[in-house]
């Protein structure tokens, strides 16, 4: 098990997590503390399944599922904000381009554990 904070999928989810909280802080008083939090909660809970798929082997699958349902999630509410011009185009792609990358990793985690399991 590597330490969390050398791992790639945890830099990036950081990464995320920084972009969602400064972009988030410049919404509106209706959107900053529903919407805005929402996204940022989400985000937490990214952060704190990754944390759980590289602690535990045995149930890494299931928590890296669970990155992708979140990452879904995520992808949906800065749809929605982008779509009420919360968000600018750049910050929107940003932001996509993490998730995405993020997702890329969950997956990778997902196949390089069920081809152990499969030894």
């Amino acid at each position: 098990m590597a330490q969390i904070k050398h791992l790639p999928i945890y830099k990036t989810a950081y990464e995320l997590l920084e972009t969602t909280v400064k972009v988030t802080k410049e919404f509106p008083r209706d959107f900053k503390f529903s919407l805005g939090d929402k996204i940022r909660t989400e985000v937490i809970d990214l952060v704190v399944f990754i944390f759980k798929a590289n602690s535990s082997k045995k149930e890494r699958i299931e928590h890296a599922t669970k990155i992708l349902e979140r990452i879904e999630v995520i992808e949906l509410l800065v749809r929605l904000t982008k779509d009420l011009r919360l968000i600018t185009v750049k910050q929107f792609s940003e932001i996509v381009f993490l998730s995405d990358s993020l997702g890329r990793q969950a997956q990778g985690w997902i196949k390089h554990t069920a081809s152990l399991a499969e030894s």
